[in-house]
């Protein structure tokens, strides 16, 4: 009675509902064939949907982004091989000014020792000295390395570093009255700061801080 019942219900299915009821893991073929047809039937969808002018469209925008991403490619490095060139040498520059501080401080020494003062020695000494400075100059300038001048200038925080002020009532607030070290640009980039000493304004006395200053020194 039940295998006829189970018999009557499978011929009462339709053919959607058959498929409803295969198990993919007992069927992998069929179920492949089924999905390849389905994938097909969509690829069919998608391309009808499209026509020859917006394929043409869509290829022309995806050439011209293409395009666009190689010429910022391009620009790049074009960029980087500029400053590359320009540039290469910065930290082999930066380095190489120890040699000027090293041949001023040198030259300092030398200059306040007593011993050598008013010496034919240290004359010729100096003399060598000064070639081998405005050597060393000659090249850099060459390089596009050259010095900040900064002496009697107002002090510029992109191109001086102040180290100190000095009272110079003759001077306007922050002129850089004093150089301590001497910087240097690479074409248009900083190397290093020049490190400088600043004027600045000596405070008046007043009247009682004179007539206590006078009383003290006479205590």
């Amino acid at each position: 009675m039940e295998k006829e019942q189970n018999q009557n219900f499978k011929d009462n299915q339709t053919p959607e509902e058959e498929n409803k009821d295969i198990d993919p893991a007992k069927n992998p073929v069929e179920n492949e064939k089924d999905q390849a047809e389905n994938n097909e039937n969509n690829s069919d969808e998608n391309n009808k949907e499209l026509t020859p002018e917006d394929k043409i469209k869509e290829l022309e925008d995806k050439l011209t982004r293409s395009f666009a991403e190689m010429e910022n490619q391009r620009r790049r490095f074009e960029k980087e091989r500029e400053e590359a060139f320009e540039y290469g040498g910065f930290n082999f520059a930066k380095e190489a000014l120890s040699l000027i501080d090293n041949l001023e401080r040198s030259k300092n020494i030398l200059e306040n020792d007593e011993k050598l003062k008013e010496t034919d020695a240290l004359k010729k000494t100096l003399e060598h000295f000064d070639i081998i400075y405005k050597d060393l100059m000659s090249i850099f300038s060459k390089n596009n390395i050259k010095p900040i001048e900064c002496l009697n200038k107002k002090l510029n925080p992109n191109y001086h570093q102040a180290m100190m002020e000095i009272d110079d009532n003759t001077k306007e607030p922050g002129t850089i009255i004093q150089e301590i070290q001497k910087g240097f640009t690479i074409k248009d980039r900083l190397l290093r700061p020049s490190l400088v000493g600043v004027a600045k304004k000596t405070p008046k006395e007043t009247p009682k801080n004179a007539e206590n200053k006078e009383n003290s020194e006479d205590k």
